[in-house]
């Protein structure tokens, strides 16, 4: 999310993972694994060469924070039910019909905190974080930002070739 943050500042340019990773100080194969999820959900597209990298591919305003989360870690449930219930020891070899009728209780509670959270994940978009930690952030940083990554990217397209 810090990394996409740093996308909708810089519009079309396109920014390498490796100074995105170095900015944030992550590690460059750990977000070159993630941006390959984010552009096969169509979040950022990637252009090659020594200008090349990842660029978002829509508006900021149309990414939720939901389609970054489902693109990373897939749509897949936060609790996976295990069906306990029905194996408590007092029952023996086999549990009595109230045990296991109906969505079990712990499952019920779990599936209506994931519904919450993906509804406010959802609501929630790229611009909205970006405006969020602008109004935050004083504005000589966002200027030190981008003379850092000017910095890399105008090194980057000096090197002589070989």
């Amino acid at each position: 999310m810090h990394c996409l943050l740093w996308l909708t500042d810089a519009g079309d340019t396109p920014l390498s993972s490796r100074d995105l990773a170095d900015l944030q100080g992550i590690s460059p194969t750990f977000l070159s694994k993630i941006f390959t999820k984010l552009e096969k959900a169509g979040i950022v597209r990637a252009t090659e060469g020594v200008r090349g990298g990842y660029a978002l591919a829509m508006s900021p305003g149309d990414i939720s924070v939901l389609d970054v989360v489902d693109a990373i870690e897939g749509d897949k449930p936060l609790f996976d039910c295990q069906d306990i219930r029905g194996r408590c020891a007092v029952f023996g070899e086999r549990a009595p019909g109230w045990a296991t009728a109906g969505t079990c209780s712990i499952h019920a509670v779990m599936l209506r905190a994931e519904t919450a959270m993906r509804e406010t994940l959802a609501s929630q978009s790229l611009a909205d974080i970006a405006a969020a930690v602008g109004s935050k952030a004083p504005a000589a940083f966002a200027d030190d930002v981008r003379d850092w990554i000017d910095h890399r990217t105008g090194s980057r397209a000096r090197k002589p070739r070989r």
